[in-house]
């Protein structure tokens, strides 16, 4: 660990997650967004499924780590969500284990400390189309649609209701984009960064409108060493210096 110590965000869930802190992902605007505010790292895991993530669920949040986090995201739901192989191989996880795995998370989550917080990330859409051009050849039949999608994005959000647990309905959100099917995804199901700003609005809506104490909306939250220096930047009346600790300028978009 490196001190000061700040508040830890962790990012838990399959490519969604593990691909975030790329080509302008949700996941790198975020740590930017929380620089000298909070930690934000990633437990993304490409190509898994909410089984194999219960698995896991121990070494990746044991309870008697020294420190937890104070915010998780977490997202599961794509690949649960693929058509059955023939084989029995394969990603895809029967909804109704999906819904209960993705309870034995929530429930793990909530275990670790009184003060915890937590997203869920619903299943968001694909572009079919998109989808079967740049399927690989090295794949066997991936069967991946938009109807899937939605009964896997709906379950994730009735269980949040259940369990009292906020979530983002990227299924919706990324849909109310009217060039959502070419400008939202790389590949057809992976977001673009188009998409990925969606995500962070999302995000940042939840945790602004959130009644959480304390807050972990980025404009709540404490700027590490921010205050004045006689070693910041020397303003134009050459007397006095300019604190830089706030300065936002630097985003391409001024999120609220």
């Amino acid at each position: 660990m490196v001190g000061p110590k700040r508040p830890l965000f962790v990012l838990f869930g399959s490519s969604i997650v593990q691909l975030s802190f790329s080509n302008g992902g949700w996941g790198a605007i975020l740590s930017d967004i929380y620089a000298r505010k909070a930690d934000v790292i990633s437990r993304g895991y490409y190509g898994w499924n909410s089984r194999r993530a219960i698995q896991v669920l121990d070494q990746v949040f044991p309870k008697d780590a020294a420190i937890q986090p104070s915010l998780v995201i977490v997202y599961f739901g794509g690949n649960d969500s693929m058509g059955p192989h023939s084989s029995g191989l394969g990603p895809h996880v029967p909804l109704p284990e999906y819904i209960e795995n993705m309870k034995k998370i929530a429930i793990h989550l909530k275990s670790l400390s009184d003060t915890i917080r937590i997203i869920f990330l619903s299943c968001p859409p694909v572009n079919e189309a998109k989808l079967l051009e740049t399927r690989s050849s090295y794949l066997s039949e991936l069967v991946r649609t938009n109807e899937l999608c939605r009964n896997y994005s709906e379950a994730c959000i009735e269980l949040c209701e259940e369990m009292h647990i906020k979530v983002v309905d990227l299924w919706t959100a990324i849909q109310k984009r009217e060039d959502w099917l070419t400008a939202c995804f790389s590949d057809g199901v992976h977001l673009s960064a188009e998409g990925s700003k969606i995500v962070v609005e999302e995000i940042l809506k939840v945790l602004k409108e959130a009644e959480w104490e304390p807050s972990f909306h980025w404009k709540s939250m404490p700027t590490e060493f921010a205050e004045d220096s006689p070693y910041d930047l020397v303003a134009s009346d050459g007397k006095t210096t300019l604190n830089p600790s706030e300065w936002t300028f630097h985003r391409e978009i001024q999120w609220d």
